[in-house]
């Protein structure tokens, strides 16, 4: 039996006042109905009504009112940098998430397109933080989700 139960979440900058907090991955991040741990080792069922992708600074809301904060936990990724134009079109071609900043860009680790963006003229460093990538075209979190709301593509004629 889990030591909290959660059905709503609050996004971030639209609460305050969290009681406790809970680190996860951007994979961990990507969740409906799981039990996670809070960052004081208890446990929290989270029972989403749909698949959702939690955000830094968004917050688990308990039936009792209370919140949990969510933190981005720090991870193993790749630092690219160079012709960051050129990168991101080939990362984003590969239905890849990643974190765009304005000097660098960041993806999970993964050595097979890490090699590829060598090849392409890309500096890769293995680095350890959190990621926070970009939410999709639609804005809706992942991108490799087809569930879209209110799209440009309903406004056609």
């Amino acid at each position: 039996m889990a030591d909290f139960i959660t059905q709503k979440i609050r996004k971030a900058g639209t609460w305050t006042g969290a009681f406790s907090l809970c680190v996860l991955t951007y994979d961990e991040r990507f969740l409906r109905r799981k039990v996670i741990k809070t960052a004081h080792g208890e446990t929290l069922l989270v029972d989403l009504a749909h698949t959702t992708s939690m955000d830094h600074g968004d917050a688990f809301e308990l039936v009792d009112g209370r919140l949990i904060e969510v933190i981005a936990a720090e991870e193993p990724l790749l630092e690219i940098t160079g012709d960051l134009v050129q990168l991101a079109w080939h990362i984003g071609n590969r239905h890849t998430p990643c974190q765009i900043d304005a000097t660098r860009l960041l993806i999970q680790d993964d050595p097979v397109i890490g090699h590829m963006l060598e090849h392409l003229g890309a500096t890769v460093r293995k680095v350890h933080q959190p990621f926070t990538p970009e939410g999709g075209a639609y804005g809706h979190g992942r991108t490799h989700s087809h569930e879209h709301v209110a799209t440009a593509h309903d406004h056609e004629h």
